[in-house]
């Protein structure tokens, strides 16, 4: 018997364009997942870190080159952006142009994911006031203090802020963000 692709399998996303994270020491899943999830229901995802075409290496050991530099990279020019998490976004988040970037995805209304500690680069970038999201419990206290309204769950959407709380939440996380990128897609 041969298995049923699910609703959200069938979904796609052709044409969309998404930004996601990259640099040394990313959660290896929260990058890779969302990666390959996103290119399987048709999207580009354009992989940025520091420095275009520079291999980084997960907090497991395992690599990914980035396929441009995040000082190039403009909010028009994509549907939304992933964070993943790992011990890079406390790097990646001291960077201004990569905060004033996740602002303008915010100001623009486009889909913001962040998960585990990838919450860090909106609390830097001061997108999360007022919006409800999770993240790894070792953020709490920053997310809050940050003015985000805390929810321990698999994943939290609020309009275009999607956030999940670590690698085993990933299923739920990558669901919710391919739903949310149809209904837009679908909107026009």
């Amino acid at each position: 018997m041969s298995p049923h692709p699910t609703a959200s399998s069938r979904v796609t996303l052709q044409g969309l364009r998404i930004l996601v994270l990259a640099g040394d020491a990313y959660e290896d899943l929260e990058l890779w997942y969302p990666k390959l999830r996103l290119e399987e229901a048709g999207c580009q995802v354009t992989l940025a870190g520091p420095k275009a075409g520079e291999n980084y290496h997960g907090k497991h050991g395992y690599p990914c080159v980035s396929d441009a530099a995040i000082a190039d990279m403009k909010e028009a020019d994509f549907h939304g952006i992933v964070v993943p998490g790992g011990w890079m976004p406390d790097a990646l988040r001291r960077d201004a142009g990569l905060l004033a970037l996740l602002r303008d995805f915010g100001a623009a209304g486009k889909l913001v994911a962040a998960i585990c500690h990838g919450g860090w680069i909106p609390i830097s970038a001061g997108i999360y006031r007022g919006v409800r999201v999770t993240g790894s419990p070792g953020i709490k206290d920053d997310l809050v203090n940050a003015g985000a309204l805390w929810e321990d769950a698999a994943v939290v959407v609020d309009r275009h802020f999607i956030s999940s709380r670590r690698p085993a939440d990933l299923p739920a996380f990558m669901h919710a963000i391919v739903e949310w990128l149809a209904a837009r897609a679908a909107a026009g």
